[in-house]
């Protein structure tokens, strides 16, 4: 029997997003004029092409002081075991096991001492800018996008790094409501963007899900949730109905060779796919041996130096391909890329070999995106352990994703009592990347 709770990757009201795509596939209650008439009301708006954003987190926060933030001249506690190389950006020096960066240097501009909000794995800070526990909490970049630009048959908000390990990496829509959480492809074969054939079986569980959906109707009104329930619903059966979402996601119309050159991390090349049909934003992940679900992260608290020999290569090597890529695609100038962790490490190597988590300062690299490339911004000091200027935070990033986007990060929307609340509160952008 189809059942209306989920039990995999619920949200807090209880209704998993598979569900909800479930009720759009088999239409409960939606009837062809139904989705007519929400496209007349603007709930389902005709297609537009904007500036998007790829997001990929580093997860489990890779080491700056091995990777983009090198010292050299630091006593060996703290410059650890690798040398910096040179790149064609004259004084940008990276580690040595990123060739491949060298070689795009002019094609990024990083940020050093990048300061996170908190030392615990946070997938909540870069997604949004703000610490997860400030009142409001403050709702996704991508569900911001969803919000204003209005959704079309492409979804704005596209996340493919549900879980790592046991961590969830949902982000949160917060006040923007259930219409604007990021649409999650299901399986291999895209389950939610599949129409289920009508059987007598499922034609009794749909008469049981409408009896369902009565039943918390009430409750859901009082959470002010039905409006968002409905656009839901008329788009996940307009996504079905149309064969360009499944296109967009499939990656087998590519050439041999593109994804021979995607093929130690398939979601960078799903990612660009994505942002090149529309989507406003993709959050996916990078790991150190492939993009996955379940494939470990950059964690490393014992064993930092053998292990990041393991997968920095991984790093470069996608780091050089998405960015030469979008450039021949010519999408360099609409695609804003950023590559960022949840926090940096410890300057100080422990006595496992390792680097601990370290929120004082972080690195994150971004490249295009309208935005001046080829430059370092950001200082941590002498030995990499915080922000001497103390201006990079979270919503600093944020401000220049926003930016990017064309999106004043002043702009305000209601929160749950209908008190306008802005998308950053400290909305500095970084005025060498502009």
């Amino acid at each position: 029997m189809f059942s209306l709770w989920g039990t995999k990757h619920q949200h807090c009201d209880g209704i998993s997003r598979r569900d909800f795509l479930k009720v759009g596939s088999l239409g409960a209650g939606l009837t062809l004029a139904d989705l007519l008439r929400l496209k007349a009301e603007g709930a389902v708006r005709p297609k537009t092409r904007g500036k998007s954003v790829i997001m990929v987190n580093l997860a489990g926060g890779i080491s700056h002081l091995d990777t983009y933030d090198m010292k050299a001249n630091a006593p060996a506690e703290f410059r650890g075991e690798f040398a910096p190389i040179k790149t064609r950006v004259p004084g940008v020096d990276l580690c040595e096991l990123l060739p491949l960066h060298a070689q795009v240097a002019d094609k990024f501009s990083i940020i050093r001492g990048l300061q996170a909000y908190s030392r615990e794995h946070n997938f909540f800070e870069h997604t949004t800018g703000a610490s997860e526990e400030w009142k409001p909490r403050r709702p996704a970049i991508g569900s911001v996008i969803s919000r204003l630009r209005g959704e079309t048959t492409m979804p704005q908000f596209v996340n493919l790094c549900v879980t790592l390990g046991n961590v969830l990496l949902q982000p949160d829509p917060s006040y923007l409501g259930a219409a604007h959480r990021a649409f999650v492809p299901q399986g291999r074969d895209l389950d939610n963007l599949v129409l289920r054939r009508m059987t007598p079986d499922r034609l009794a569980d749909r008469k049981s899900l409408l009896q369902s959906l009565d039943s918390v109707r009430r409750d859901l009104d009082a959470r002010q949730e039905m409006a968002a329930l409905d656009t839901f619903q008329a788009r996940a059966l307009d996504m079905i109905l149309s064969g360009e979402v499944r296109e967009a996601f499939d990656v087998s119309r590519e050439p041999d060779r593109v994804r021979a050159k995607y093929a130690a991390f398939p979601q960078l090349l799903l990612a660009r796919r994505l942002v090149e049909s529309g989507v406003g934003l993709v959050t996916t992940l990078l790991t150190a041996n492939t993009i996955g679900v379940g494939s470990g992260s950059w964690d490393y608290h014992s064993d930092n130096f053998r292990c990041l020999r393991r997968g920095l290569p991984t790093l470069d090597s996608a780091v050089h391909t998405l960015l030469t890529d979008l450039c021949e695609r010519g999408l360099d100038q609409d695609v804003l890329v950023v590559f960022c962790g949840e926090f940096g490490r410890t300057p100080r190597i422990n006595r496992e070999a390792g680097r601990d988590h370290w929120a004082s300062t972080n690195c994150a690299l971004l490249a295009g995106g309208g935005l001046r490339m080829g430059q370092v911004v950001g200082d941590s000091g002498p030995r990499g352990e915080q922000d001497i200027s103390g201006k990079y935070t979270p919503q600093t990033l944020a401000a220049m994703i926003y930016h990017a986007l064309d999106i004043d990060p002043a702009t305000t929307l209601p929160d749950h009592t209908g008190r306008p609340v802005y998308l950053l509160d400290s909305r500095d952008k970084i005025t060498e990347f502009v």
